[in-house]
């Protein structure tokens, strides 16, 4: 679809209008009103376009591109509106979705990371509490399964049953990197390259990073893998599915930052958040982990670490953090970024942030102070 911004008309606007209208963003129509401005991208759309977008993590620039127009449409959706089950060529995606995932593991049923998207895992959980209710076991959400969720009592308590497997992760997996394995997704590839000024191309900073982590990753016995080659560009979705059919530890997403202020500058860590209280507990602590040592050993300009529903970080079952290390429009990170030695700094910080992770705090450093030496060290006195 085109995107659509203020001064756009149309059927696809009066069809944002309905949405947000239905959300409470805008106000409702008069009866009987009529006219052309029901179809009229104005300053009140845009304003609500940017406060859904705020709501469910989502960039907010007031612009309904395909992730803002995926929103509005999956947010519609209330748990019991339609049968839910699983698609292989085009999952179905919702709130009713969410809503049912989050049931699920309140009932005890491992549906993942609750991301919105009815996918296998969700449908085995669907299935295992059909059987245990003595329910058709046919994977499908209808009517009697429904009456069913709405019964029953929640059966985990004392935090989110999808957090708290997470972190159990971590923690069953142990401080060494060896056998560890890493998705390093460097941002754009082949034909698109990315954010673009003076000749600089993000496609290739990204890939040459992603390429300098590989090798300190193969250096500690982790097993990293690039979800491109330097001349391609798969979609996220693809990516996402990549990551997860090689069953990866984390994934770490690598951008630089554009935009039209010559003025804007920094770095920013991302994690799966959306509006629904649903996040990715290790996702976040990595991301924490990450913006710091970058920031202490880089001197960039605090951009935050923010949620958000981007499809690298909603469609992975593992933890996955994007990584915006600056913006090619600005002069000052733009040179940092071409240079070499800087684009070490970046991944040695990267590299020690995920031993920080999986230390769980024991013998840990002061930020910025952990070293590459210091991690392998580390490894081999594991390994003796």
């Amino acid at each position: 679809m085109q995107p659509l911004r203020t001064g756009d008309s149309g059927p696809a606007v009066a069809e944002v209008r309905s949405a947000l209208r239905e959300f409470g963003l805008l106000p409702a129509l008069a009866p009987g009103a009529v006219g052309t401005a029901d179809d009229t991208y104005d300053a009140a759309v845009e304003r609500a376009v940017r406060a859904f977008q705020q709501r469910r993590g989502l960039i907010t620039d007031g612009i309904v591109g395909p992730a803002t127009y995926r929103a509005l449409r999956e947010a519609r959706w209330s748990l019991g509106d339609r049968m839910l089950g699983l698609l292989i060529s085009a999952p179905m995606s919702g709130d009713d979705v969410f809503a049912l995932q989050e049931r699920l593991l309140e009932l005890g049923f491992d549906t993942g990371r609750p991301a919105g998207v009815f996918d296998a895992q969700t449908e085995k959980a669907l299935r295992a509490f059909q059987r245990e209710y003595g329910l058709n076991q046919d994977g499908i959400c209808g009517p009697a399964t429904l009456r069913a969720l709405r019964q029953l009592g929640r059966k985990v308590t004392g935090g989110r049953p999808g957090l708290l497997r997470e972190q159990e992760r971590v923690r069953r997996a142990g401080p060494r990197l060896r056998g560890k394995r890493i998705v390093i997704d460097p941002g754009h590839g082949g034909p698109d390259r990315g954010v673009t000024v003076a000749g600089v191309a993000e496609a290739d900073l990204m890939w040459d990073l992603a390429r300098r982590l590989e090798g300190r990753m193969a250096a500690t016995g982790m097993e990293a893998l690039l979800s491109r080659g330097e001349n391609s560009c798969p979609p996220e979705p693809e990516r996402a599915a990549f990551a997860n059919a090689a069953g990866a530890d984390l994934v770490l997403s690598l951008h630089t930052d554009a935009n039209r202020s010559m003025h804007a500058q920094g770095l920013a860590t991302f994690h799966f958040g959306n509006g629904n209280g649903s996040t990715s507990t290790v996702g976040e602590a990595l991301a924490g982990l990450i913006h710091r040592e970058l920031l202490y050993r880089t001197r960039m300009l605090d951009c935050g670490i923010q949620p958000r529903t981007w499809e690298m970080l909603r469609l992975t079952r593992m933890p996955a953090v994007r990584i915006e290390v600056g913006y090619l429009t600005h002069l000052g990170d733009r040179r940092k970024l071409l240079d070499p030695v800087f684009r070490d700094v970046v991944a040695e910080g990267i590299l020690v942030a995920v031993k920080r992770l999986y230390l769980l705090g024991q013998n840990d450093q002061p930020t910025g102070t952990f070293t590459f030496q210091d991690v392998l060290a580390h490894e081999l006195a594991r390994a003796e």
